[in-house]
């Protein structure tokens, strides 16, 4: 049921690629915009979204609404989605701060004595930051925790009981 299109296309670095094209002064404006295009609920309006990018942007950066249609079929399985599992998949703050805290652990030592002993080490940062995100939560995590219940529930039930 996980497309594996979606797999090989992160949405986040479609933007970021995007945004590279993009004057600094206007970037918050073309994020804004083609943001339209990722949270829409279907994707066609998805695609009508693109087009009105397009009629917007295609002067300026002609480039960016190309990049996409050349990458579409791989960005529309996304929208097979509800928007709450969406939301959770191109927002990338956890994925980003959970890689940080596992680079400045190993970043500060300069050798192991084994890998054992950094495996211990991942293992005691990885404790540290699943506590920080009991105590704060992940940001729209329980809405697709209730979706992928929905979903797959089975599964979510067999790794809860672990």
């Amino acid at each position: 049921m996980f497309p594996e299109a979606l797999v090989q296309l992160c949405i986040v670095h479609l933007v970021r690629n995007s945004l590279n094209y993009v004057n600094w002064k206007e970037r918050k404006l073309v994020a804004a915009d083609l943001r339209a295009v990722y949270t829409a609920p279907t994707a066609e309006a998805a695609e009508q979204e693109l087009n009105r990018f397009g009629e917007k942007w295609d002067k300026r950066y002609g480039a960016i609404r190309s990049m996409w249609q050349r990458h579409w079929d791989r960005i529309i399985p996304i929208f097979a989605f509800t928007p709450e599992i969406r939301k959770v998949m191109y927002t990338t703050n956890a994925i980003e701060s959970l890689n940080m805290s596992l680079r400045k652990i190993i970043k500060t030592r300069g050798s192991f004595p084994s890998e054992q002993a950094a495996l211990k080490l991942l293992y005691m940062a990885l404790k540290n930051v699943v506590a920080k995100w009991r105590r704060n939560g992940v940001h729209n995590w329980r809405d697709a925790l209730n979706q992928f219940t929905v979903l797959w529930g089975d599964r979510i039930r067999a790794a809860t009981r672990s």
